[in-house]
């Protein structure tokens, strides 16, 4: 009966970085970012803030990825966690497992991974329980 509303995706960009831009190193942030360049880092979203995530055509994150809305045209290697909303456009390659709550693939987009609906947390509590139930 009473659900826990849902993040809007934020319809504005506050940070960019461009298509000539190679960053090394984790970011982390909260609110809008779009990325045009290269990321050889994980992009972290603030827990428990609204981000938005938007990945152009030519934009490469190398490493994890865990925000509350992702938008990519992009190439994106490693891990992919979205707690609300991901949408994969024609051209996006996302090279590792992708845990999701809602996702859009479009036709063209690859995925090279397990996609596993849910939160990855939830999956390990219930490892964990059933590893200690059993004596």
């Amino acid at each position: 009966m009473f659900e826990k509303k849902h993040s809007k995706p934020q319809t504005q960009i506050d940070t960019l970085i461009g298509a000539n831009a190679i960053i090394g190193g984790d970011i982390n942030f909260s609110g809008g970012l779009r990325v045009d360049g290269y990321v050889n880092g994980n992009v972290i979203a603030t827990p428990g803030k609204p981000s938005t995530l938007v990945l152009s055509e030519h934009a490469q994150v190398n490493g994890e990825v865990s925000v509350t809305h992702l938008v990519t045209n992009g190439t994106i290697n490693g891990p992919v966690s979205t707690s609300e909303y991901l949408e994969l456009q024609g051209k996006a390659k996302v090279t590792g497992d992708i845990h999701y709550k809602t996702m859009q693939i479009q036709l063209g987009a690859i995925i090279e991974g397990r996609l596993i609906h849910g939160k990855p947390e939830a999956d390990e509590k219930v490892v964990a329980f059933k590893a200690g139930g059993g004596e």
